[in-house]
């Protein structure tokens, strides 16, 4: 929670400050011939590592029970799905006044991406909100996310994603599904030993997204395509962005309130289906795209620290808000042991 509310007007989370800094060095250092080929292929297992992980932490009976609030779940899954598609297939009207073509790509992946887990569970807690509808909620975005947004990558992206094709859904049923798939399956036998060592696999999680960041940016300076943006461009691309999270955050908490959910369970809607997951998007983009990830993932990268800023300040009015006290405190208990169990150990879920 501190990492979240530093400073207090500009949360800054470290983790995107580690991003940055693996852009940094792949803009200084990239990895070229044989020392980008071991890249590759450690960037490849990291991937497939990352996702058996997220398949042995999510809890199959929790998400069961969870299927009792099925109205909140569908209203976030069309959020995520749907209404975000649409936005970003929307904003092909401003190519090329303000977006290249690479950048739109990144854009309309981003709104394909599946919802976050820990971010959300965090912000819906401390605006005491309903943090177990929450937690159903992201995890069942980031399940279905893991077949349902190469699917509509494919259809929306085609063959003009940057290197998508149809072979990419070998590399995903490879790369991501059997993974995951595997980690579920196992889950009986290794559950246990995952939470005693949440902490040290955590780092592993971000261990991995660095480097798949770092292989993806490497790759894009040695191709020499960051000559194709421009500083005007990525205000365009921040400003779009911007536009983007607000209609959101207006749309779910407004068209929650008109589908008659009460104050808890629209602060859980908002918070679940305004934000997209940075630790499912980058894997899956380094899968799509191949060597156009780094511009891919550009977009993905700035809206999820535009997210957690913005969300930030939103939780914390909410928290302040006469309803609220009125309501009880969510119980931090259950989140911390649904992080346990669902989450990924990266602030991009």
């Amino acid at each position: 929670m501190n990492r979240l509310s530093w400073p207090r007007w500009m949360p800054i989370d470290p983790y995107v400050l580690l991003l940055l800094g693996t852009v940094g060095i792949a803009a200084l250092l990239p990895a070229r011939d044989t020392a980008a080929d071991v890249a590759s292929g450690a960037s490849t297992a990291a991937i497939a590592f990352l996702f058996f992980l997220y398949g042995a932490r999510l809890s199959t009976r929790e998400a069961v029970d969870g299927l009792r609030h099925w109205r909140l779940h569908v209203t976030v899954l069309v959020c995520t799905f749907v209404i975000f598609p649409v936005l970003g297939l929307a904003a092909r009207g401003l190519v090329p006044v303000l977006l290249t073509h690479p950048l739109y790509q990144g854009l309309l992946f981003l709104t394909l991406v599946p919802s976050t887990i820990q971010s959300s569970i965090a912000f819906t807690s401390i605006a005491r909100g309903n943090v177990p509808a929450a937690i159903c909620a992201g995890s069942f975005s980031s399940l279905i996310g893991i077949v349902l947004t190469p699917l509509l990558a494919a259809a929306l992206l085609g063959s003009n994603g940057g290197g998508f094709s149809a072979d990419s859904i070998v590399k995903i049923v490879l790369q991501l599904l059997v993974p995951f798939v595997a980690g579920q399956l196992l889950r009986r036998w290794i559950g246990e030993f995952i939470a005693r060592h949440k902490r040290v696999l955590g780092l592993v999680d971000r261990g991995s997204i660095l480097l798949v960041v770092y292989t993806a940016f490497s790759e894009g300076m040695v191709r020499g395509i960051w000559h194709q943006v421009s500083a005007v461009r990525l205000a365009g691309l921040l400003a779009v962005e911007a536009v983007l999270l607000a209609v959101m955050l207006v749309l779910t908490w407004y068209g929650a309130k008109a589908l008659g959910f009460g104050r808890g369970d629209r602060i859980a809607i908002q918070f679940a289906g305004s934000k997209k997951s940075l630790a499912s998007g980058l894997p899956m983009a380094s899968v799509l795209f191949g060597a156009h990830a780094s511009l891919a993932v550009l977009p993905l990268m700035l809206f999820h620290q535009m997210q957690l800023m913005v969300c930030a300040v939103i939780a914390k009015r909410r928290a302040h808000d006469p309803e609220a006290q009125e309501d009880p405190v969510p119980p931090p208990a259950a989140a911390a042991e649904s992080r346990s169990a669902v989450g990924t150990g990266t602030s991009g879920r």
